[in-house]
């Protein structure tokens, strides 16, 4: 079963367009890749769900609701939280008014309910609830993007870039916090730089290629595929 259903969606910025006639299907409670060479169109894509992009045609569906005309607030309010690559953050607010600010239409026992919850999910956070978010490292900054996004309890999380800029080791660290989430029961539209792990980690894999899809199927299956990967995924 599909939580979201994308059919011949063409948008852009402005008069501008970047994607064109894409059409796929992400299975609830999976992992998702959204690969491609820089300039495809991912982050786009992303955006274009969230309702910040302009849409010329086509349909987008999340749990069988028409979203391609909603503002992104309403887009959220269904259940989608979108993680930007950068400006993710309140970095002058503390690590716990950054949860706080996350859940704001939230009633107060609520809130502190959540933000005890998913400070069990990512436990170096409880070290940091004082601590403005500007001096955390860039593997704690993506933790608390994370767990911000949490305290919405989305059912469809899409993270762009997640492991961009960050130390090999902290890079593992997060993707395998990722493969967490889904067993949490959400499920994850990934565009990720690095490609081999994204491929290791997702079971389905969109490829797309200067705002089209390529190639459609199981993540494995791209891993095996010789010329995509040599022309487009640098592997």
């Amino acid at each position: 079963m599909n939580i979201l259903e994308i059919e011949k969606l063409s948008s852009g910025y402005g008069k501008s367009q970047v994607l064109f006639d894409v059409s796929l299907g992400v299975r609830k409670n999976s992992i998702c890749a959204i690969l491609g060479p820089n300039g495809s169109g991912k982050s786009t894509l992303l955006k274009t769900i969230f309702g910040l992009t302009s849409i010329y045609r086509g349909s987008i569906k999340f749990k069988g609701h028409e979203t391609s005309r909603m503002k992104p607030h309403e887009i959220a309010k269904l259940g989608i939280s979108y993680l930007l690559q950068v400006e993710n953050l309140y970095l002058n607010l503390s690590v716990r008014e950054n949860l706080i600010m996350s859940g704001y239409i939230l009633p107060k026992e609520e809130m502190n309910s959540r933000i005890k919850e998913v400070l069990e999910i990512f436990p170096p956070l409880k070290e940091f609830l004082g601590r403005r978010a500007y001096t955390l490292s860039g593997g704690e900054r993506q933790l608390l993007v994370m767990a911000m996004a949490l305290m919405r309890r989305p059912a469809l999380m899409m993270l762009d870039e997640p492991s961009a800029n960050l130390a090999p080791r902290i890079a593992d660290e997060i993707i395998e916090k990722i493969k967490e989430l889904k067993d949490l029961g959400i499920t994850i539209i990934l565009v990720e730089q690095n490609t081999k792990k994204a491929l290791e980690i997702t079971e389905d894999a969109f490829l797309l290629v200067s705002g089209r899809i390529n190639y459609y199927g199981k993540s494995k299956e791209l891993t095996t595929n010789k010329e995509l990967g040599r022309l487009f995924l640098g592997l």
